[in-house]
Order: C-alpha cells, then structure tokens, then sequence
C-alpha cells in the first residue's frame, strides 16, 4: 500500500484524524524508566501501543533521537509500530532539505534504514532537492508549507509573482511536483485561515497540521479550516500533551486517555 491509501485506511479504522508525535525527553520519563539503556525504546513503544487504536498515524522527530544517541532505538520503534500496528504510518520527522545528491542519500536514510512510510521535507532549495524522496513511488513526502512557529511569517508571507511563498509551495505541490501523487504539506494549527487557503489551493491533498495542544492551536477552528468533503484530510498532531499527561508508572495510561479526548474533540467537528 501507498503512504496515502494507508493514511485513508487509518482514517477509517479508527474513525481519527490524530497524528500522535514522538518527542522523547528522558527528563520528563516516571523515574521508573531513568536508569534503563533503552528507556527511549521503552517509552515511546508504551506510548504506542496504549494509543495505535486511536490514531492515524505516528511521527517520531528524529532530533530527539539523535541527540541522545538512540537511532538503533529509533529503527527498533518504527519496526515495533510495523510489526505490532501493521497500517498505521509512520512519518520521520526529519525535514531534511539539500541539493539533490545529498537528497538522495536523505532519502535512503528515512525509507531504507528506518524504514519509514513518509518524511518530512524542507522545499526550500526546489524541485530537484525534492525529486529524490518522490523516487519512492509508495512513499509519502511531506512538505513545509506553513509553519506553526511564529517566525515562519518572516518568508513564507513574502510576496512570488503576486501570492505569498506558502501558496506558491502549496500549488507546486499539488501540481507539477508531485509526480508519484504521495505528497502531503505541513500546515499549521495556529494559523487556520493559512489552513483554509492551502485547502483551498491544494483539493483533497492530506495535511499534517502541528500545533494544537501545547502549542495552542484551536481545534475547532483547525478541522473546519482543513477537512475535506469526506471529512479527512488532516493528521492532526500532539506530541507533549500526550506524551507527558502521566508523570509514574501509569503514563501510558494516562497518554491513552489524553489521546481518546483529542481524538473525540477532533471529532466532534468533521
């Protein structure tokens, strides 16, 4: 299966729009976790498996991997959330963008080794740093197009031959880039008037929005910014509020529960 024919099973499977993020912070773990070698394997896969029936997809954020050393647990996740949750995603969060070459070698890292069904892609070198991830033809590309972090304004509004950067990714995305019709955009939650002008420009193309929960986005004002007709089209993320709801041994527990109102509060809108 495609990136997105799976995304559109998810979507129906568990009747949710929620992306669950995986930023592992080992100073935010219960105590019990601490002392283990593996506590970012560890953590992360109770996460997962106490919240897969309630999501559409994961999306683990590779720096919080790499900067602990803990790519081996990285590889070990993907192929636990593959092996235990066959059809739920996985997006690699990694936003690579470089010149072509190196794109190559992005993009040999994110669906060889880890194994990932789609990655996260800064479009801001163009097409040709972009290609190398569309060579895999069931693989999804997710493009930067709207940022939810406040400087993201400082280029994306500027002006391109009289539309704002954002649309102009957004419409190259939807059209002559996207040539294995796996591209996706990120979107952000903080800015659901952006949501409906790329929905606008772009049709049915799925959005990963980030920025509700701890970033405070409007869910509300996000889903009826950002559906389709069919009322998907969205992998609506939270990573923090999910993640760290529970502080001891039960925070799994406590991430399901969290994970369960988002999803009913997302769907309280489609």
């Amino acid at each position: 299966m495609t990136f997105i024919e799976q995304l559109s099973a998810a979507w129906q499977k568990n009747n949710s729009l929620l992306c669950v993020g995986l930023d592992p912070d080992p100073a935010k773990f219960p105590a019990h976790l601490k002392g283990r070698d593996d506590k970012i394997f560890e953590f992360c896969a109770a996460i997962v498996d106490a919240t897969a029936d309630l999501v559409c997809s994961f999306k683990p954020q590779i720096a919080y991997f790499a900067a602990r050393r803990a790519e081996d647990q990285l590889e070990a996740l993907i192929a636990h959330i593959h092996e235990k949750h066959p059809g739920i995603p996985v997006i690699l969060d990694s936003k690579r963008g470089d010149i072509g070459s190196t794109a190559e070698q992005y993009a040999v890292e994110a669906f060889e080794r880890y194994k990932a069904d789609a990655v996260t892609v800064n479009p801001y070198m163009g097409r040709d740093s972009v290609e190398p991830y569309l060579a895999y033809p069931d693989k999804g590309v997710i493009l930067l197009c709207r940022t939810s972090n406040p400087g993201g304004s400082d280029l994306q509004f500027l002006e391109t031959n009289g539309e704002k950067l954002y649309e102009r990714v957004a419409r190259l995305a939807a059209q002559e880039w996207n040539t294995s019709g796996q591209i996706s955009l990120v979107v952000g939650a903080t800015f659901p008037a952006e949501i409906a002008r790329v929905r606008a420009i772009v049709g049915d193309i799925p959005l990963l929005v980030p920025g509700i929960g701890a970033q405070g986005g409007d869910i509300e004002a996000t889903v009826n910014a950002g559906r389709t007709a069919n009322a998907t089209g969205l992998m609506i993320n939270s990573s923090r509020a999910i993640l760290y709801a529970g502080k001891d041994e039960g925070f799994a527990a406590a991430a399901r529960k969290v994970a369960l109102e988002t999803r009913d509060a997302i769907n309280q809108y489609r």
